[in-house]
């Protein structure tokens, strides 16, 4: 599951595994994918965010294999102590720099509507 967090125009991302992706990880046992977007912002970053609602896998395309993402809205405008990344591990992207990169066809397509003309 990954986690879409767009404010003022960026779109948050992480630096792990090599590379630069959305916050994702895997739901606890009957936790939704809203509050498992949540948790895992939370203990990633350190940014509160509320899991507002699912993506669409559908919308990524036929035959593409999309992961479940959820679009969260940010709650907290500076990261609380106690994330597992540090600082320099975690960047906003100008969304429309960060829509032309690797994700996944659902998360492009809800990006699109937030690029700005």
């Amino acid at each position: 599951m990954q986690a879409v967090v767009v404010h003022d125009g960026r779109l948050l991302l992480v630096d792990e595994r090599g590379g630069w992706r959305l916050p994702s990880g895997t739901p606890e046992p009957a936790e939704t994918s809203r509050a498992t977007a949540a948790r895992v912002v939370h203990e990633t970053t350190g940014y509160l965010v509320d899991g507002s609602s699912e993506l669409d896998p559908q919308a990524a395309g036929e035959g593409e294999a999309a992961p479940e993402a959820v679009v969260c809205q940010l709650l907290t405008a500076d990261p609380s102590s106690g994330a597992r990344l540090a600082p320099e591990q975690i960047r906003w992207v100008p969304v429309a720099e960060a829509a032309h990169g690797a994700l996944p066809g659902a998360v492009r397509d809800y990006l699109a509507g937030h690029t700005p003309v």
